[in-house]
């Protein structure tokens, strides 16, 4: 069940809503802009009115970026967008800008990058850019200010009006700066590698050391607070595991990196343990309490490692935790007509985390008194409160060790504790429910698209690979137009040019959902999708692919990255998704363009491995090809040969089960279906005879998968 249309009109509480005539941002279908609709700034969207504006009147900029489930966004806004005095001075001062990060990661991406320049620290959100009216170039750059001078910043009234008074009368320092950084965009534009670069194995065991070294062998991660899932380091350990694996070498320390982190997090407050689904990050080093907001571009790929760490350990937690996540997927993210919303907002009532924490008491009076002490003893009600006087669940003992401390059996204690929790979700159910962007955006669809699919294959569960199935649907028929992919949509309505990121997670999306139910249309569309991102996104000179396409709209840096951030590398994930379907329909088109990525990123690799974890997955396919296997023959006995590939981890193998009515491009349509199943594998360029016993057939699953032996 959704929580309807309308539920990000509850980011904020309307206690402070004063009737005003709302200004230009009530026509937006980004819940963030509208969320500042009726304030009495007279904010603008980026666009050319009110670009033209800010020429015409020669007013500085103030572009204000920020997203609906941020925090210290609704801090900034209720403290001075929302008040007339604050208002008045930037309504006379400036042309007010207000962007919503995730609908134009290209001005995010941008402004980030100078603000970085201009402080040399770190951003964040909100971010606050004042920019020169003709040529869009910052004057000054900062994130949160206050409304009062506090923590050595200064009041915002204050900031305004020293940028104001700095504009009219030191414009030549601004001109030096923007000259200055204007030399700094273009270094970072020229930085590639070379077309004659040799790509090797080197970063793979470099950034292999490095993931041990940033390991936090008590708590699990690879850093301190505030601590990040990184599930891009996540999957480059499991990855190079199973390289070792396979080689009769198998490297059980990097593994225990990545397994040992993700049983942590499952049983930490970061986690939602009546509700599933992960939040953003720890604020502390035990993953005990979260910054609250739930974003779909972190639960996507956990979701997928979850499902992974399950095939390897058949550790119960990870199981459990995959499905929690999905089944929180299916309930709360997905809208009716199939698109998965972007995010959960951190806030409600006007409180931080209010909506997940609770009182002993209130629990105590929805248990009887056994399983009250149980549910405390796991979830640290027995201990003192961990947030501001109140109880955030983090799991402290795992259901073997509740058991042998009551001497019962471990499945009793799992069914106790899931019936607590399944009560107290129901009880948590009727609280005010954190707000919801329910915009739509491609590339973290694509993201969720490849984990509700792979997890659908996995754990054989039809209602994944359906939830997959609909939001991949919904993305073709809504934001799908004249052979582009649009970036955003909201309530049927789509627009703003889309990203690399947008179409590398599809095409990735959609290599996985052709695993587990294929259609040779999602196969067509990956093929169109492929040819656009070379088309637009590649940068012919150097390799590699811009973030923005080649008739995007010109700003003041072109960017192009190659390592990951919160979410991974476009350029990663582009590479190795160009791989496989190159492998798949032996198109070298597709794999040359992969391997002008990696070339082109091959300097930056080498100077920070681990910061690259997406592009040396591609590398790992690159220098040692996936089996690519196509089973053909009577759909009705595909069931029993897939069967083995389930619950297994097989990083090295891809299996394609294709129908005979299926059409399909030459090189698919060469491996002919029979009156019983033919299973044909290929590596790189090379294909072998095909496979037609299912004893021999289980032998070569088994060689594909790796597994070690763990408890529950």
């Amino acid at each position: 069940m959704g929580f309807g249309q309308d539920r990000f009109v509850t980011l904020r509480s309307t206690e402070h809503s004063i009737d005003r005539t709302m200004n230009r941002l009530r026509t937006e279908t980004s819940p963030y802009l509208l969320q500042h609709a009726d304030n009495p700034v007279d904010w603008m969207p980026w666009s050319e009115e009110a670009l033209q504006m800010a020429r015409d009147q020669n007013k500085p900029i103030l572009l204000s970026i920020g997203y609906s489930a941020c925090h210290w966004c609704h801090v900034m806004a209720h403290e001075s967008f929302e008040d007339p005095p604050t208002a008045e001075i930037m309504n006379r001062l400036f042309i007010n800008i207000k962007v919503d990060r995730e609908e134009r990661p290209d001005l995010d991406k941008i402004y980030q990058n100078a603000h970085s320049i201009l402080t040399s620290r770190p951003g964040g959100w909100p971010l606050t850019v004042f920019l020169t009216p003709h040529d869009h170039m910052p004057i000054f750059a900062g994130t949160y200010f206050p409304k009062t001078p506090r923590h050595g910043l200064p009041a915002f009234t204050q900031l305004l009006e020293n940028v104001a008074h700095a504009y009219e009368t030191r414009k030549d320092d601004i001109l030096q700066q923007n000259a200055s950084l204007k030399r700094v965009f273009r270094q970072i534009e020229s930085q590639s590698g070379s077309a004659s670069a040799h790509l090797g194995s080197l970063p793979l065991d470099v950034a292999r050391n490095q993931i041990e070294q940033q390991f936090d062998s008590r708590f699990g991660g690879y850093s301190s607070a505030p601590k990040f899932p990184h599930p891009a380091i996540i999957h480059r350990a499991l990855r190079h595991w199973g390289r070792t694996q396979a080689s009769g070498n198998a490297d059980s320390r990097i593994l225990h990196t990545a397994l040992f982190s993700l049983e942590r997090m499952a049983s930490g407050g970061i986690f939602d343990h009546l509700g599933g689904g992960f939040c953003r990050y720890s604020t502390d080093e035990q993953w005990m309490i979260p910054h609250f907001e739930k974003m779909l571009y972190d639960n996507g790929p956990l979701l997928w490692l979850y499902t992974q760490a399950w095939g390897i350990s058949r550790n119960g937690i990870f199981k459990d935790t995959a499905k929690e996540t999905a089944a929180w997927v299916a309930r709360d993210m997905q809208a009716a007509d199939g698109g998965f919303y972007s995010a959960v907002d951190a806030d409600s009532e006007g409180e931080e985390g209010k909506f997940y924490v609770w009182d002993a008491e209130t629990i105590a009076s929805q248990l009887d008194s056994g399983d009250y002490a149980l549910f405390a003893h796991r979830f640290g009600l027995d201990r003192p409160p961990n947030f501001e006087g109140c109880w955030h669940l983090h799991a402290y003992h795992s259901y073997k060790e509740l058991a042998s401390q009551s001497n019962s059996q471990e499945d009793e204690i799992r069914f106790r504790l899931l019936d607590a929790r399944a009560r107290l979700f129901e009880i948590r159910e009727q609280r005010p429910h954190p707000g919801l962007d329910n915009k739509i955006l491609a590339s973290w669809n694509g993201l969720m698209i490849r984990a509700m699919a792979h997890a659908g294959r996995q754990f054989a569960e039809d209602a994944y690979a359906d939830a997959a199935m609909a939001a991949a649907e919904y993305i073709h028929d809504h934001m799908w137009k004249n052979g582009r992919l649009l970036a955003t949509s909201r309530q049927g309505h789509a627009h703003l040019n889309a990203y690399l990121d947008d179409y590398a997670f599809m095409l990735s999306g959609l290599i996985e959902l052709l695993q587990v139910r294929w259609q040779s249309r999602w196969l067509n569309w990956a093929i169109q999708l492929a040819d656009t991102l070379i088309e637009q996104f590649e940068d012919t000179e150097h390799g590699g692919f811009f973030f923005t396409s080649h008739d995007h709209e010109q700003l003041i840096q072109r960017t192009k990255d190659f390592s990951d951030d919160a979410i991974p590398s476009g350029n990663g994930i582009a590479a190795e998704s160009l791989l496989l379907l190159g492998y798949l329909l032996a198109e070298p088109r597709y794999t040359d363009a992969a391997e002008r990525c990696l070339k082109a990123a091959w300097d930056t690799i080498n100077q920070a491995a681990i910061s690259h974890c997406s592009l040396l997955g591609a590398l790992d396919s690159y220098l040692q090809p996936p089996k690519i296997v196509i089973l053909r023959g009577p759909e009705q006995q595909f069931g029993d040969w897939l069967a083995p590939t389930r619950e297994r981890y097989t990083p090295e193998c891809y299996f394609f089960a294709i129908p005979d009515h299926s059409e399909l491009p030459a090189p698919l349509a060469e491996k002919t279906a029979a009156d019983s199943v033919l299973a044909y594998v290929c590596q790189g360029m090379q294909c072998n005879p095909p496979i037609g016993s299912q004893e021999e057939w289980k032998a070569f699953v088994d060689d594909c998968a790796f597994s070690i032996q763990a408890s529950s």
